[in-house]
């Protein structure tokens, strides 16, 4: 099954993210920051990262520069209670797919996560 990263500061929503996608077979695994969410994607190879934007050390925008620099084609989806439309475009212009306002609801993630895994 497919691999999903989630990237998010927050303990609660690691656990409110990860528990839809284990239940429908994803393997997930998570990172604290965007520090160590670029480790682990080199250490696991995601087919899918969910990023937050808002964490310390590097956040979600540092993180998907960094991934375009390295020629990213892990499918991104942004999770964040940011709706600003200048961050938004910010992100899709750096590579993200999609974006999921939190509090994330698995019904309106699952969807996303398949079709990005389809394509």
């Amino acid at each position: 099954m497919s691999r999903i990263l989630i990237v998010d500061d927050s303990l609660f929503q690691r656990r409110v993210v990860s528990a839809p996608l284990k239940a429908q077979g994803f393997e997930t695994f998570e990172a604290v920051n965007g520090k160590e969410g670029l480790e682990k994607i080199l250490e696991v190879k995601p087919d899918l990262i969910l990023l937050d934007i808002l964490m310390p050390e590097k956040n979600g925008i540092e993180v998907l520069k960094e991934l375009k620099k390295a020629q990213n084609t892990i499918p991104v989806i942004m999770l964040t209670s940011d709706v600003q439309e200048s961050t938004r475009d910010e992100c899709l212009s750096l590579g993200a797919q999609a974006f999921v306002n939190k509090p994330v609801k698995a019904e309106e993630l699952l969807p996303i996560i398949t079709s990005l895994l389809q394509s």
